[in-house]
């Protein structure tokens, strides 16, 4: 496993984590300061500022990207589909100007959360297959631009309303049938957050290999978890063994960015250089 406690050279922010501190200029430009080489930014964010602005940005301050945050949110009454195909497109687009290695998915759920405005439904078994059917159209467009799609599976504790793919074994029964020779077209981003509880997790790794593996999202699991969504630790303070699972990762031969995404109230309230010093501290010696 590499050593990352001489430097944080493999450490990447995605930019949620400091989102409440600036907008994506400010952060690309405090990443920069801190000597953090790679981010992960969100299409709200770059929309923000707009996506010329944020790609000349990139290149400007030497950065890289581990990743583009997100495509997905299939599942959607059938009069939306086009709607849903279109959007998942420029994602793909965007990822693309941006110069990011993969376009991270996080599926959806129910077609009323995926979707607002979708008629309500709780057939879970439909919003899977919705999922597959979508992630099966855009794998078309995204291997026309060259752009890698992950599929990110979430706790079960977002199935309804974010991700009804929730384990490794259900993306990678995707990846299987929608990209069955492993072209490195389609593949997953792990994020411990989300995963960790899994006992099938290392087997399932060894699964995907370097081949499916895409991205490595890290941040803590806290007891007790004060809010499903904005509670999220920082790495070594809550209950994931972090070193252990990215021991499994890079067994397998991964050698990409460990992207901190911390989505937590405490952490946005703290000034973004402050934030950005701990992470790459604990990148050091946490991760």
């Amino acid at each position: 496993m590499r050593d990352f406690s001489g430097d944080h050279r493999w450490l990447s922010i995605n930019t949620a984590t400091v989102r409440k501190q600036g907008d994506l200029l400010q952060i690309f430009d405090a990443c920069a300061r801190h000597g953090i080489r790679a981010v992960s930014p969100w299409r709200d964010q770059v929309a923000a500022v707009g996506l010329d602005r944020a790609a000349r940005a990139v290149k400007e301050l030497g950065l890289e990207l581990s990743g583009y945050c997100r495509g997905g949110m299939f599942p959607a009454d059938p009069d939306r589909r086009a709607e849903v195909r279109d959007d998942n497109r420029r994602a793909v687009d965007e990822a693309v100007a941006l110069g990011a290695p993969c376009l991270v998915l996080v599926v959806g759920g129910l077609p009323q959360f995926s979707r607002p405005g979708s008629p309500p439904s709780k057939d879970i078994t439909l919003a899977r297959a919705q999922v597959e059917d979508g992630i099966a159209e855009l794998l078309e467009h995204a291997r026309g631009a060259g752009m890698p799609l992950a599929i990110e599976p979430l706790h079960p504790m977002y199935a309804a309303d974010r991700a009804c793919v929730n384990t490794m074994r259900h993306a990678l029964d995707l990846c299987d049938r929608l990209d069955p020779q492993g072209t490195g077209a389609l593949g997953v981003a792990l994020d411990v957050y989300h995963v960790w509880w899994d006992p099938e997790l290392e087997a399932q790794i060894r699964r995907a290999g370097r081949n499916r593996l895409c991205a490595f999202h890290v941040c803590d699991w806290l007891v007790p978890t004060a809010d499903l969504l904005e509670d999220r630790g920082m790495m070594g303070d809550g209950m994931i063994d972090v070193p252990m699972i990215r021991g499994w990762v890079e067994a397998v031969g991964f050698q990409g960015y460990s992207e901190v995404e911390i989505f937590s109230r405490r952490w946005w309230a703290r000034p973004l250089d402050e934030v950005l010093s701990v992470c790459a501290e604990r990148h050091r010696s946490s991760v």
